[in-house]
């Protein structure tokens, strides 16, 4: 009984948090960053140059909020082959609750000076965002897309967003103007910061599993995660008084919920143990000590 309770009251939570979420996106978007011809990055900023290339064309008119969610349906089901069910169940429901509220809430001109509507908008989205990740809600955009490519690129998530973001920046740019696409790149910088101290967005996560089919464990985390893994062989378990093998690995939070799905299928009598607030220290690139 306690434990349905429980699973409701975080239920309930989530949605509340998705609920704040997309007001606070919102409200960056409609107060600031249309009104100073700010883009931000990701699935946002691809809207944005679309409804204005709409806008300029003149033939149809197809509101943010739609265009949003269109693209981020395939991202969505990118997430739900790529990573999980459950991931993406929150995130829909972000995504629809952020795409609603951008069309309810008004588009209000407070300040026209763009450095200004590039920080306050920055400010606003990246607490929201923070805030979403702090209680394990995808907010949608490109984080399906920026994990996938770190499975198949090997590179490091910074690295991926950064070149996908930088992107979007030159597109604003050249298509409307550079101190537009100046303006832009100091609301993504802020918004990255922000986020970071609320919640730090792809911070890394120690897992040492302790199972008796170390090869199958091992084959499915190096195909579906790309990470290197520490095997300690011949581990001596005191309680069943058994041998069993330790491996050690380094992800993302993000690819908890890859984590997940490969051990049910796997392994689901291995025991799971997670390190949170890791410190790296090593002259090696990322994906040679992960």
């Amino acid at each position: 009984m306690l434990q349905k309770q429980s699973v409701w009251q975080d239920i309930v939570t989530k949605l509340t948090v998705c609920l704040i979420y997309a007001l606070l996106y919102s409200v960056a978007l409609n107060f600031f960053w249309q009104p100073g011809h700010i883009y931000a990055g990701g699935l946002t900023g691809i809207s944005q140059i679309i409804v204005t290339l709409i806008d300029k064309a003149e033939t149809i008119n197809l509101p943010f909020s739609i265009i949003y969610y269109l693209l981020n349906i395939p991202m969505i089901l990118l997430a739900w082959f790529k990573i999980s069910h459950k991931f993406v169940i929150f995130t829909v429901i972000a995504v629809t609750f952020a795409s609603i509220a951008t069309s309810v809430v008004p588009n209000m001109v407070l300040i026209k000076d763009p450095i200004i509507c590039a920080i306050f908008g920055g400010v606003i989205n990246g607490y929201s965002l923070g805030l979403a990740l702090k209680h394990g809600i995808s907010t949608g955009g490109m984080d399906a897309l920026v994990v996938t490519l770190r499975q198949w690129t090997g590179q490091t998530v910074g690295l991926i967003s950064m070149v996908l973001n930088g992107m979007i920046i030159l597109a604003a740019g050249f298509l409307f103007g550079w101190p537009y696409a100046f303006y832009s790149l100091v609301s993504i910088f802020v918004s990255g910061k922000v986020t970071d101290l609320v919640y730090v967005k792809h911070r890394k996560v120690q897992v040492m599993v302790i199972t008796q089919k170390p090869e199958e464990v091992i084959t499915a985390l190096q195909k579906e995660l790309t990470r290197g893994i520490t095997v300690l062989p011949q581990a001596y378990g005191a309680y069943k008084n058994a041998t069993q093998t330790v491996l050690i690995t380094v992800i993302t939070f993000y690819e908890m919920e890859i984590l997940d799905e490969i051990m049910k299928k796997v392994d689901p009598k291995a025991f799971v143990s997670v390190s949170q607030d890791i410190m790296i220290l090593s002259e090696f690139k990322e994906k040679d000590i992960v």
